[in-house]
């Protein structure tokens, strides 16, 4: 198999760029012109072709594309532009800015230009900045040379990169940055325009009602104190963030607080209107997306931008100023938006979701195997962790009570105190006392002690880390800790950058912590902190396999946390579901022993599985 490098240079102008614009937005807008491509070989030297666009596939034509991996640093720009514009699709798709975010997070930064620099391949150079405003035909043969050698430079820079960055990199999470790049530059999904123009007008209208009911004032938005008050009433407890000036905890409530600022994202719309109002913005998250989706139904099919590795545990994010990983999940918001993502025409959309699937994998790393074998057996663990709680026999369980256990198991399991319990369970609707949510919490970890080890062996592990030195932890044989971070299966490493450990100012506390810089900015780190990102990372490692075995039959077209979605023939709706059920329960050969299970369904609409 050959690798063809390839970059394309584009028009843009001060209002038509990619800093006005999304990519699918700028590449399908009238005004698009590709000024140039330049394309690589293996080590082969870089060729320059400029022209018209079909006059550029002409030229391309005798490049094996069928037969060849295409890399491009951000390819879901230059793949894009390959597929829509030349019809061009190559055999399998690399990416050096999904492989250098895997690597490196936002340690080093992931532009071409810094990724060059860290390496030392060379400079990259500044002509594009010359090239603002002009459109192909305003070149003279000089310029045009000299974007050329620019564009070569680039091309030969990539190569490199990619040749550095390949020796970490399995075949695995290769195919995955392909599938990912894929499910934007060949779209599938259709988008409903009447239901989401209706969506927009009920979001608005609704937007108004709730910030009258909420009562809020001016006075209200702007004070912090009164501002918290609002957010508790809704169930939400305000981020809190350590004073630079004071040492002490004090309320995250700034515009630039990066906890506050994912608030405008909060699937409760009542707790983005606030925010946004605090804010200053007229519109919330809701109406921005749903525009958006108005937007692109109107250009074609929808585009599913995904990241790979967005996340510090490897997990999939939202890209392209479309977030799928934070469309509401229940609700009426929720159906009304995924009843407008349709099925290619004879097909149906199958959506499988893996259950408690970090539950699961926390009580195998944990070593908690009577909770393992509940899994297994298929027990409702749920009433078992209620019966415990309220000391009586599951069959006399109730709704509620149940509810309560399985609050327990999905959200105790990584060190959560009684405070933020009672938080958690008042935002579902459920209000206890903190004396109570106290009691809770200490029944779990005495029900399953492995798991209140591994986080006591996490803050040893943090601590190995620190040390620059290697430990053992959890389930033998599954993770590494070495002095760079957490090996993980699949070979990538969970970095914890400038780890440091500091004086804990909090009142009450005179110990010590730890802290690393995160994509978030600085953030405390501790066992079951630890523990939460390790089994966030196993889980999207499963998940990543699952994925690709659904894809050898059918195309996936969306990943959103524990669930995968694909698309199949309609007149096979029921055979391609149980396969993809198959998939979703497959177990990798580093995890025998972890009793996966999912839940699927299928319609021609999203809101229909």
């Amino acid at each position: 198999m050959s690798i063809i490098t390839i970059d394309f240079e584009t028009y843009y102008s001060k209002e038509f760029s990619l800093s006005k614009m999304t990519t699918e937005e700028y590449i399908r807008d009238p005004q698009f012109q590709i000024i140039g491509v330049a394309v690589k070989v293996d080590d082969g030297k870089t060729r320059f072709f400029s022209g018209g666009h079909e006059s550029l596939r002409n030229q391309l034509q005798d490049y094996n594309w069928a037969s060849s991996m295409v890399v491009a640093h951000n390819a879901m720009f230059d793949m894009a532009i390959l597929n829509w514009i030349l019809g061009i699709k190559p055999m399998a798709i690399g990416d050096t800015l999904s492989m250098a975010r895997a690597i490196h997070g936002t340690e080093v930064g992931n532009s071409l230009s810094k990724l060059a620099q860290y390496y030392k391949l060379g400079e990259k150079g500044t002509e594009v900045v010359n090239a603002i405003n002009k459109r192909r035909e305003d070149f003279s043969n000089e310029e045009m040379r000299k974007y050329a050698g620019y564009c070569a430079n680039d091309v030969e820079i990539t190569y490199q990169l990619f040749l550095t960055l390949l020796p970490h990199f399995n075949k695995t999470e290769l195919r995955l940055i392909n599938l990912t790049i894929r499910m934007f530059t060949e779209p599938s999904l259709r988008l409903d325009g009447p239901v989401l123009h209706s969506h927009l007008t009920e979001v608005r209208d609704s937007k108004k009602a709730l910030l009258t009911q909420s009562g809020a004032n001016v006075d209200d938005l702007m004070s912090n104190f009164k501002f918290a008050e609002l957010l508790r009433k809704l169930g939400v407890e305000p981020p809190m963030k350590i004073s630079p000036t004071t040492g002490k905890e004090t309320l995250a409530l700034a515009k630039t607080d990066e906890e506050f600022k994912a608030l405008s994202e909060h699937p409760d719309v009542r707790v983005q209107t606030l925010v946004a109002a605090r804010l200053g913005n007229k519109t919330t998250l809701e109406e921005t997306r749903t525009e958006r989706l108005i937007s692109i139904a109107g250009r074609g099919l929808i585009p599913v931008p995904l990241s790979y590795y967005a996340a510090h545990t490897g997990r999939w994010g939202g890209a392209d100023k479309l977030n799928f990983q934070n469309f509401p999940s229940r609700g009426q918001n929720a159906n009304k938006l995924k009843k407008a993502i349709l099925a290619p025409a004879g097909h149906v959309i199958i959506d499988c979701d893996s259950s408690q699937i970090e539950a699961r994998v926390l009580a195998w790393f944990a070593g908690q195997d009577d909770l393992v074998e509940a899994f297994a057996k298929g027990e409702d663990v749920y009433k078992i962790m209620a019966s415990a709680i309220y000391s009586k026999p599951r069959e006399e369980i109730d709704k509620q009570e149940r509810f309560v256990g399985k609050t327990t198991i999905l959200g105790a399991g990584y060190g959560m105190g009684g405070a933020k319990f009672q938080a958690q369970l008042k935002t579902f609707g459920t209000s206890i006392e903190l004396r109570e949510a106290e009691r809770i919490v200490n029944t779990y970890r005495e029900t399953y002690p492995n798991i209140k080890q591994l986080w006591s062996d996490g803050g040893k592990a943090i601590d190995a880390m620190y040390k620059k030195k290697t430990a053992k932890w959890g389930r033998q044989g599954v993770i590494t800790v070495g002095a760079d971070g957490i090996i993980m299966p699949n070979g990538l490493v969970q970095r914890y950058p400038n780890l440091k450990k500091v004086k804990d100012t909090r009142d009450g506390n005179t110990g010590m912590q730890y802290i690393y810089d995160s994509r978030k900015g600085v953030t405390k780190l501790y066992g079951g902190k630890l523990t939460e990102n390790i089994c966030q990372g196993l889980a999207r490692c499963i998940i990543g396999e699952q994925m690709l075995l659904i894809a050898r039959k059918y195309r996936v077209v969306l990943t959103v946390h524990d669930a995968v979605a694909c698309i199949a023939p309609k007149a096979e709706a029921e055979e391609a579901m149980a396969y993809v059920m198959e998939c979703m329960r497959y177990v990798p050969d580093w995890a025998q022993g972890i009793p996966l299970n999912c839940e699927a369904g299928y319609g021609e609409s999203y809101g229909d599985c």
